[in-house]
């Protein structure tokens, strides 16, 4: 898939078909492959961490998942299609490598909710090879980490979906890969958690209209306001001000 760069960090925007078809080619690479999300609070991470940035620079996969960077990167002249949310993505994809017979691990999330979303997306992709689950409520490092590496190794999946949040879980790859016997690293965030049931789903009319960060606020205020307002202000400006700068560069100036 064809990538560009949105304020320095790296994406490969594509529709969910594209996406589903480049997991296939990942999984058949002779190395190991990384799939990351592309939202507003990870590209704010990304700027505050170097090793986050450099991760998006070598992940072959960065999909995009929240609308404003869609909206960022059309700003900036790029005409991307709509975002692939996790929430969404999970289910085309799933059905996709149960076609394909590729397999799966689910790490991440509180005790259970893995187990629950394995069920949930094998009822509805039938024959969908998920080898195992496991929360990630365990130490990253030492003889738990030790023993969850084991398991999936022994298990050997084509991909395994780390749900550990950012920015922990593209840490606890870039700590473990070259450990662990997967094909293709996945993180997916709280994609465990909506495939369960576990987080209502915002209402369509909001996630068309590009309002989904706003109901998450609405559920959990304290936790994410900090992220919202303030991370979407931020990235805004520094879209503008980068709108200001390519136009002075081309000779134009927009108001």
């Amino acid at each position: 898939m064809e990538s560009l760069e949105l304020l320095g960090i790296k994406i490969t925007p594509g529709t969910t078909e594209e996406i589903c078809w480049e997991i296939t080619r990942l999984i058949g690479l002779p190395r190991q492959s990384f799939i990351i999300d592309a939202n507003v609070y990870g590209i704010n991470l990304a700027w505050r961490l170097p090793w986050l940035a450099e991760f998006y620079q070598r992940a072959d996969l960065v999909y995009v998942d929240g609308a404003g960077v869609v909206l960022g990167a059309r700003l900036l002249g790029y005409q991307i299609p709509p975002r692939q949310t996790m929430a969404d993505l999970g289910w085309p994809a799933a059905a996709h490598m149960a076609r394909q017979g590729h397999s799966l691990y689910l790490l991440g999330n509180p005790p259970g909710v893995a187990e629950q979303a394995a069920g949930k997306l094998t009822a509805a992709s039938p024959g969908l090879q998920i080898l195992g689950a496991h929360h990630g409520f365990f130490q990253k490092e030492g003889p738990e980490n030790d023993a969850v590496i084991a398991e999936i190794n022994r298990l050997s999946p084509d991909v395994l979906m780390v749900g550990l949040g950012m920015p922990l879980e593209q840490r606890w790859i870039l700590d473990n890969y070259a450990r662990v016997k997967a094909r293709v690293f996945w993180t997916v965030g709280a994609g465990f958690q909506y495939w369960a049931g576990a987080i209502p789903r915002c209402p369509r009319w909001m996630a068309e209209h590009g309002l989904e960060w706003l109901f998450r606020l609405l559920l959990e205020p304290r936790r994410m306001a900090k992220r919202y307002l303030w991370g979407n202000t931020i990235f805004l400006l520094r879209v503008l001000q980068e709108r200001r700068r390519l136009a002075r560069t081309a000779g134009t100036d927009p108001k």
